[in-house]
C-alpha cells in the first residue's frame, strides 16, 4: 500500500547517499495509482461491511422489539380449540388497545400461553344452558364458529349466571366439552395485562393458511 510506497522512497533515498541508488527504485505514477486505487477499494469495503452488518443487527433488534412488544408466532397445542385451530397450527398474535367478544386470544396462566375466545366483557351477564347454548345479558348469542352438534356445558364450577367482573374477560375454548376455561375458577376471568394478542392469521400449514374469526 502507500506504506510500501514510502518506503521504497526511503530506500532509493538511502541507496543513493552510497551513489548505489537507481531511478528504478523510485515507484512511478502508475503504481502510485494503483496502490492508492487498492487503498480506496479497501476503505469502501469495509465501510460497505459495516453498512451491511450495521443493517442486520437493525433488522434483528426490529424483529425482536416486535415480537416482543407487538407481534407474537404461536405454535397451537392441545385440542381445546378445534376444530377451528389443531395441535401444531402457526398462529400469529397481534397485541391490540381494545379486545371484543369474539376475538381468539392468546394469553398467559400461570407460566403457560393459553388460546381461547372472548365470550363476554366486563359486567357481562354470562349463561350456559345444559345444552351447551350461551347467553349474555339474557340474549342468545349466534356462535357460527361452533359445531352445533358438539355444543356443551363443559366442566364448570363457577355459579351461572356469572357477571364478568370489571375490566376482565370471559373466555372459552371451542372445544366446549374438554376446554378448562373461564368457566373454572382456577382459570377464571381474564385481565387485560394477561393478554399477549388477538389471534389474526393462521400461517402453517401453508393450505390451511386463513384469517382467524
Amino acid at each position: 500500500m502507500l506504506k510500501k510506497l514510502s518506503d521504497r522512497i526511503k530506500l532509493y533515498i538511502k541507496k543513493n547517499e552510497h551513489n548505489v541508488g537507481t531511478i528504478d527504485d523510485i515507484p512511478n505514477l502508475t503504481e502510485i495509482k494503483l496502490e492508492y486505487k487498492k487503498l480506496t477499494n479497501k476503505k469502501k469495503f469495509f465501510y460497505e461491511l459495516k453498512r451491511t452488518l450495521a443493517f442486520f443487527v437493525s433488522i434483528i433488534a426490529l424483529g425482536i422489539i416486535i415480537s416482543t412488544f407487538w407481534i407474537r408466532i404461536l405454535t397451537i397445542h392441545g385440542t381445546s380449540m378445534s376444530p377451528n385451530l389443531v395441535s401444531n397450527d402457526a398462529v400469529i398474535a397481534v397485541k391490540k388497545q381494545e379486545y371484543k367478544k369474539g376475538d381468539i386470544i392468546a394469553f398467559y396462566y400461570n407460566n403457560k400461553i393459553l388460546v381461547k375466545r372472548i365470550i363476554g366483557t366486563s359486567g357481562n351477564w354470562i349463561n350456559i344452558s345444559q345444552g351447551g347454548d350461551v347467553t349474555i345479558n339474557g340474549k342468545n348469542v349466534k356462535e357460527k364458529y361452533l359445531n352445533k352438534s358438539k355444543k356443551s356445558i363443559g366442566i364448570i364450577d363457577v355459579k351461572l349466571p356469572y357477571q364478568v367482573p370489571e375490566d376482565k374477560f370471559f373466555v372459552m375454548g371451542d372445544q366446549r366439552s374438554i376446554s378448562i376455561d373461564s368457566r373454572n375458577k382456577s382459570i377464571g376471568s381474564i385481565g387485560k395485562e394477561q393478554i399477549i394478542g388477538k389471534l389474526e392469521f393462521r400461517v402453517w400449514p401453508l393450505q390451511h393458511f386463513n384469517i382467524l374469526k
